[in-house]
């Protein structure tokens, strides 16, 4: 018996008025997903916690089994694992987002965030503007003095470890559930140390904004890289054994660092796919082969596609629901076509990991649907993979109970 787990980021969602009162999964044309849900296990989970923010940090700690109320400190060094990057006791890590400041005549503090990934800022262009920003005298001055160092993410996710500094009381807000709000009362702010970290902000913008690559990528009609954003910060983290737990070798097939950090901290292996970006345009077939290549002498592999959360914070709505369609034929279908042409018996997990709301173009920790599959049983159901229909299944309270009834059922 193999096992998989394939996670849809975002794909939830409540219903939207463009779709005729419909949520994107019960628009989109989902064949496969409604073939599983209709022959497996059709339920609603609660991923993230009551009172944890909501996002894939959380969800996806829960989904691998690790409750995040004992082990969720921030998701910043989850990421930096997935570089090898030491957070050591007592450090604090941040993601350093590269962001999309809006344009005009007014005061920094009345600006808003437009994109929380600077328009999905191509990684060479990203690593060049944070090298040149951390070597820009009054910006590394302050930086060198606060001991902060910069880990560049060749995407617009970039990483800072800042040695032990005091953060207690610190407030950080994700820029993706923010868009569209005016960036003062959502700088950093309850301590001395987020005074640093908002100075450092706004002399980012200066030299940014009018920097000749981003004068370029606005004649081009994308919008600049113009702006840095501190948040997700955490101090150094340790995770389960995924192996001594649950008794299953393999692997995490995932295009972002969040999942690729939570893979190695939990002693599964981390594979990396070339061309898959965690944009609509991932490569995936290329994750769908190496999947089936560790399950040639693994127990497990985990597959996890980012487009659908992406598009919803870029408010492409169409985007979301071709990601969602592209998930089942690029994805389920071909999966389980080579698994049942090779007489593979298997079971599967698929599932969103959290809701993020075309209406906020953010995060929701609301329950969300499931699919356990079992490729010997057909429960004939007639359901379909959408979130009014999962709640005619059963309602699993805690996340952290997904992976025990994926292997023991």
């Amino acid at each position: 018996m193999k096992y998989l787990l394939v996670i849809g980021d975002g794909m939830a969602d409540d219903p939207i008025e463009k779709f005729g009162g419909k949520t994107p999964l019960q628009y989109a044309k989902t064949p496969t997903m409604d073939r599983l849900a209709s022959a497996g296990v059709l339920g609603t989970v609660l991923t993230v916690p009551e009172g944890m923010p909501p996002g894939s940090d959380t969800a996806i700690l829960s989904i691998f089994g690790c409750d995040p109320r004992i082990f969720y400190g921030g998701r910043a060094p989850l990421e930096a694992a997935a570089s090898g990057i030491k957070v050591a006791t007592g450090d604090v890590a941040y993601r350093c987002n590269m962001v999309s400041f809006e344009d005009g005549d007014m005061d920094f503090e009345d600006r808003k965030i437009i994109s929380h990934s600077a328009g999905s800022v191509d990684g060479e262009l990203a690593d060049m503007l944070i090298e040149e920003l951390f070597e820009l005298p009054e910006f590394k001055e302050m930086a060198t003095k606060a001991k902060m160092i910069v880990y560049p993410g060749t995407s617009f996710r970039h990483i800072v470890v800042q040695k032990t500094p005091n953060i207690k009381g610190l407030k950080l807000i994700p820029p993706h559930d923010h868009l569209g709000e005016a960036l003062g009362h959502n700088l950093p702010s309850g301590c001395d140390n987020a005074v640093v970290l908002k100075t450092l902000i706004k002399l980012a913008y200066e030299f940014l904004n009018d920097h000749p690559a981003n004068i370029a990528r606005r004649a081009e009609g994308n919008l600049p890289a113009n702006g840095i954003w501190f948040w997700a910060e955490g101090e150094s983290v340790e995770l389960p054994d995924f192996s001594k737990k649950y008794g299953m070798t393999g692997g995490v097939v995932s295009e972002v660092p969040l999942c690729q950090g939570i893979a190695i901290l939990i002693g599964l292996k981390k594979i990396l796919v070339e061309g898959a970006t965690g944009e609509l345009d991932t490569n995936y077939e290329g994750m769908v082969d190496v999947a089936l290549e560790l399950l040639e002498t693994c127990d497990f592999v985990a597959i996890h596609i980012e487009a659908p959360d992406e598009c919803t914070h870029n408010g492409d709505t169409e985007g979301k629901l071709q990601a969602i369609e592209w998930i089942d034929s690029r994805v389920l279908a071909p999966l389980i076509e080579r698994l049942e042409g090779a007489g593979e018996d298997f079971r599967m997990l698929f599932m969103s990991d959290h809701k993020t709301l075309t209406s906020s173009r953010g995060h929701d920790g609301s329950p969300v649907p499931f699919i356990i599959y079992d490729s010997g049983i057909d429960n004939k159901t007639g359901l379909k993979y959408c979130e009014d229909d999962a709640m005619h299944g059963g309602f699993l309270d805690d996340g952290t109970k997904l992976m025990g009834m994926l292997f023991d059922g």
